[in-house]
Formats: C-alpha cells, sequence, structure tokens
C-alpha cells in the first residue's frame, strides 16, 4: 500500500490491490528480474505464462508471505514466498502448475512455499488434471528447519498416492538439489533443459544433465527453457488427464515411410543389424514417436507415438545395440515406461527382436530387474499387441511377446525365429543338425502350431493390424487378484 492510497474508499482499496498483485511480478525488485533475462532465462512467472494458454492462468496465494522468525527470517517476507502457482490450460485442456522462483531464497522451499506446493498438488488430485512442477532450487529452507521437512514429507506422500492417478511432468529448469530432487523423480516424466538443469541429492554428487540421462534420472532434454515448457505440452497431448479416462485421439496421419517397405528391412543375415527406428516409421504417424530415454539403455526403445490418432506406448529391442538383447538398465527402463502406460490407459505395442539377456558382468542385478520387467508385463490390463520381427528366444521373448504372459494379439513376420533358443544352441544340446533345427524349430510357425502366434503376417500388414487391434482393444477390461497392491522386485 502507498501513502497515496485512500484505503476508506472502495476505489482505493482496489487500487491497493492492484498494487499489491503488481508486487507479485517483481518480489525482489526488477533487479532480479532484470538479472535472470540477463542470464539468458525467463523468470518463474514467465514460465508459467509460456506453458499455459495466454490468458488461461489462475494463479493461488499469489499474496503468500512466509511466517517464519527464526534468524531473523522475518526481516524479509517476499510476497509469493519463492513459488508460482495455480491453474490454467494447455491447449484448452486444465492443468495445475507450480513454478520455483530461485532468485528468492534461492528456490529454497520453506513452510510457506511447502503449504503451496501442497495445495496445487492436492486441487490437481481432486480436480483429476495433471500436474507440472517446474524445479529451480535448492532443497529445504533451513532457517525454517523441521517445519520445511515436514512439508517435504506430506508433498512425498501426496504425490506417491496421486502416482498413476494424475500425470506428473516435471520440469528441471536450473540446479535442483537435496530434499527436492525426490519430489522430480516422483513425476511420471521429466524433462530437463540442458547445461542447466541437473539433480544432486549432496553437493558430493557429480552434478550435470549428461550425468542424470547416463544414469536414466531424466527421460527428455531440451536444448533451452522455451523447448522445454514445450514439450511439456507434446508430453501431454499423449496422456490422458486421469487414469479413469483414456487418451484424446489427435488428427491421423499417414506413417513417414511406406508400410510395403517393411517387407525387405529385416537382412537375410542374423548378424547383420538394423534398426528398429525403421520398422517404427513405417508403423506409426509421421512425427509422432516422442522418445524417453533415448540416449540410457539404447538397447531398449521406449516411445509415445500414435497410430491412426491413436496414443500408443511402444517399446522395442533395438537391433543395432547390444544386439537387441536386454541388460539390467534396458530392463528397468522398459518396466518403468510399461507401469507408466498401463496407469493411464495407454495400450502397449512391442516389436520383438531379442536373442536373450545380456550377460551381467558387473553384477548389476539383472535377474531381479528383468524379473521386474516380466511382472509389469504380466500385470498390465492395457491392451497389448507384440510384433515378432526376428530373434525371440527363451525368457527374454516372454518378457515382450509372450501370449500367455497376457499380450493379447501376437503377430509375427515370417523372418521371426521364436524359440527356447537359437538353433546353433539347440543342435549342440540335442545333437541334431543345425540346419533341420532352424527349419523345424526356429521359425514363427512352430508357435503359431500352438496357438502362441496368432497370426504370420507379410510385413508390410503390420501398420493395419496395429491399427485393427487398437480399435479391438480400445475398451478392453481385465481384473487382477483382490490385494493390496503387487511385490515386484523393485
Amino acid at each position: 500500500m502507498t501513502s497515496s492510497t485512500d484505503m476508506s474508499t472502495t476505489a482505493g482499496k482496489i487500487a491497493d490491490l492492484r498494487e499489491r498483485l503488481a508486487e507479485t511480478r517483481i518480489p525482489v525488485g526488477e533487479d532480479a528480474v532484470r538479472a535472470t533475462h540477463e542470464a539468458g532465462h525467463l523468470s518463474a512467472r514467465e514460465r508459467v505464462e509460456h506453458l499455459l494458454d495466454d490468458g488461461s492462468f489462475v494463479e493461488t496465494d499469489a499474496l503468500a508471505r512466509h511466517r517464519s522468525t527464526a534468524f531473523g527470517a522475518d526481516r524479509k517476507r517476499p510476497v509469493t514466498d519463492g513459488i508460482v502457482a495455480g491453474h490454467g490450460t494447455i491447449d484448452g485442456r486444465p492443468v495445475c502448475v507450480f513454478s520455483q522462483d530461485n532468485t528468492i531464497f534461492d528456490g529454497q522451499v520453506g513452510e510457506t512455499a511447502g503449504e503451496k506446493i501442497l495445495k496445487i498438488v492436492e486441487l490437481a488430485v481432486k480436480s483429476g488434471t495433471p500436474l507440472v512442477a517446474i524445479y529451480d532450487g535448492a532443497g529445504a529452507r533451513i532457517k525454517d528447519g523441521m517445519a520445511a521437512l515436514e512439508y517435504f514429507t506430506r508433498i512425498y506422500r501426496l504425490q506417491s498416492l496421486a502416482s498413476g492417478v494424475i500425470p506428473q511432468i516435471a520440469l528441471v529448469a536450473g540446479p535442483t538439489s537435496a530434499a527436492q530432487v525426490h519430489g522430480v523423480s516422483l513425476s511420471d516424466v521429466i524433462i530437463e533443459v540442458e547445461g542447466e538443469g541437473h539433480l544432486q541429492l549432496s553437493e558430493a554428487d557429480a552434478a550435470s544433465t549428461a550425468t542424470d540421462v547416463a544414469s536414466g534420472n531424466t527421460h527428455l532434454v531440451a536444448s533451452d527453457e522455451t523447448t522445454g515448457l514445450d514439450l511439456i505440452a507434446d508430453v501431454l497431448s499423449y496422456l490422458p488427464s486421469n487414469n479413469r479416462a483414456i487418451p484424446a485421439p489427435a488428427e491421423p496421419s499417414a506413417p513417414a515411410t511406406e508400410p510395403a517397405t517393411l517387407d525387405g528391412i529385416i537382412p537375410d543375415s542374423d548378424a547383420t543389424s538394423y534398426s528398429v527406428r525403421e520398422v517404427l516409421s513405417a508403423v506409426v504417424d509421421e512425427g509422432s514417436a516422442l522418445e524417453l530415454q533415448p540416449q540410457f539403455a539404447t538397447n531398449m526403445l521406449t516411445a509415445l507415438a500414435r497410430v491412426e490418432g491413436r496414443s500408443v506406448g511402444i517399446v522395442a529391442n533395438q537391433p543395432d545395440a547390444l544386439a537387441g538383447a536386454i541388460d539390467a538398465d534396458g530392463a528397468e527402463k522398459a518396466a518403468r515406461f510399461i507401469r507408466l502406460c498401463d496407469a493411464f490407459n495407454i495400450p502397449l505395442v512391442s516389436v520383438v527382436d531379442c536373442p536373450g539377456f545380456a550377460p551381467d558382468e558387473e553384477g548389476a542385478g539383472l535377474i531381479r530387474r528383468s524379473a521386474k520387467l516380466i511382472g509389469a508385463t504380466a500385470e498390465a490390463t492395457v491392451g497389448k499387441i507384440a510384433i515378432v520381427t526376428r530373434k525371440a528366444f527363451g525368457s527374454a521373448y516372454l518378457a515382450f511377446g509372450a501370449k500367455r504372459l497376457g499380450t493379447d494379439l501376437v503377430y509375427a513376420w515370417p523372418t521371426a525365429q521364436i524359440a527356447v533358443a537359437d538353433a546353433e544352441t539347440i543342435a549342440l544340446v540335442t545333437g541334431k543338425d543345425e540346419a533341420t533345427i532352424a527349419e523345424k524349430l526356429v521359425n514363427p510357425y512352430a508357435a503359431a502350431e500352438r496357438g502362441l502366434v496368432d497370426a504370420v503376417v507379410p510385413p508390410r500388414e503390420t501398420r493395419q493390424r496395429i491399427a485393427d487391434g487398437l480399435r479391438l482393444l480400445e475398451r478392453k477390461a481385465e481384473d487382477h487378484y483382490p490385494r493390496k497392491h503387487n511385490n515386484l522386485p523393485f
């Protein structure tokens, strides 16, 4: 309130409100905003406004100030307390959002900031709308002591309870450390701004975008803030608003590559590699494939995509990395993605070309983590379609394309080799001729005879078979045994 404001009149009170709200745009002064811009960054508020549709942002608790008096904290009480929070729309669709302001107490979360975050997460859950969190802060506000930690406890708990109920998308726009990193990791999809955002639990930890990519902590990397904010909208376009809805269809489009090209994609020699991305380019709608964790566990491809406008989750072995074998990181990457899709009613399409599990030479826990993948596949109740393109051996095949593990529709190409092991191994065990073994056992027809493959199809028919299957399985209903929760080997 300024000295010239006459608070005895309605007009004066409205003018006072305008002044208070104007302060929320520069809570620690214009110099701080100017310095943020000079560093090439958007302010916390500008990030929210860029993310949401023009004019749709409705702010909550804009006038909040902290109440702490310890260690002289009451001498500095900026409005907003370092969190810009509220709701709005993205492409006309309601979302809830909060954004950290690192110009206020270095983005540390205290009691009041924690209250604001908790309140907006609760609003997202109650309204059944996605939650977007923009992180740029340094843990708990030490001067607030246990009060700050208590709010992290409550936020973690609510995020955990909301997991699988509403989509939770995190953008790491700047250095994010200490207690805040767990809130990031509890999110469904994590995006980092390259060179700016990183996660660091303690000061001793290596911290960079590259480190987070290599460790699988992040799903997508954006070249700058605005690209990261736009990526949030892209990710949400594949997801429903909550677990009781299905993803909204998009305008269908043709694939980038003619489906007929698939007839020539598998090399004549088993030793020759190819990229599964070439398969997908002739299967999914052009430009619709959004790979998650593309630089982590590159032998396993996970992507959100569309087929005739319908959202699908793609899980695929990548033959040009480890020959498509499943290692510990690849198993965990796929399991996590399968659970994401299953939670939000996104049907799964698996593309199988897997010679088996990779040797667990470094004791990376492959047995436990691959069991997690098998459990996630078996438990998923969404529609599941498998395409076996080439090698499908042993229990590694079971993790992806096994009919009896719950895959609804299993298709194999004539080039498929579905067997307990490769021809050479079976020949060594049985003493039979390898060529005879290959002809009799290592092909798609032995599995088709037992009903483990629904059809052997020309590769060019793959997209149409998937599209037909997605229409059939759109309203699939499947119940599990009554239980509190599973106990998969996390």
